[in-house]
């Protein structure tokens, strides 16, 4: 399988959800299932004060994260996978969303948790250490950076492995690995910041 060697645009995304609104199964199959379990019993925090989710899509994880966090801010580029989020999440009155093409455009403000659940393999080298710097300038001391990533092949810029390391490595001795697990499918990583 050939990859993509840069960024994917948003009209990557748009044209997705335009055939199918859920093209990842997110509210139905048993993998994102358990991966959303898994993902909230990792966070090492049972409550966050203001959180990120880059890449909210549908909004299925923002829906089961919001009770974790005083307010949540939930981002994606397409325009249409937010209206289904936005009534997936209708009566979470914590969460907000926001349309943005990460690490491009970014939010303004503090968060001391940050979500990246399946989303950084979708940008080259270049953003993802523009990434990183974005994350870098938000994320509140003592504060929580998840990393969630498919490790199968893809026709994405990076590998999950690819990308996780990347973004870590980016990160340098700002943060440090608090928890690293790998599953049959997937790699979930939990930074701290020092």
């Amino acid at each position: 399988m050939s990859r993509n060697k840069e960024t994917l645009a948003p009209d990557y995304f748009e044209g997705l959800y335009a055939s199918d609104i859920d093209p990842w199964k997110f509210a139905t199959s048993a993998y994102e299932r358990d991966k959303y379990a898994e993902t909230l019993a990792s966070l090492p925090r049972p409550r966050y004060l203001r959180g990120l989710e880059i890449g909210c899509s549908i909004g299925v994880l923002t829906a089961q994260l919001a009770p974790r966090c005083d307010r949540l801010l939930a981002v994606d580029v397409s325009a249409t996978a937010l209206a289904d989020a936005r009534r997936r999440c209708q009566s979470c009155s914590n969460v907000e969303f926001a349309q943005m093409f990460a690490p491009r455009e970014w939010p303004e403000g503090e968060f001391d948790l940050i979500l990246l659940s399946e989303v950084v393999y979708y940008l080259d080298a270049h953003d993802v250490a523009a990434l990183a710097a974005r994350v870098s300038a938000a994320l509140t001391f003592g504060g929580h950076v998840v990393l969630v990533h498919w490790t199968g092949e893809t026709n994405y810029p990076l590998s999950g492995d690819e990308a996780a390391e990347l973004f870590i490595s980016c990160l340098g001795h700002f943060v440090e690995t608090v928890g690293a697990h790998r599953f049959r499918e997937y790699r979930l990583d939990v930074l701290a910041r020092r």
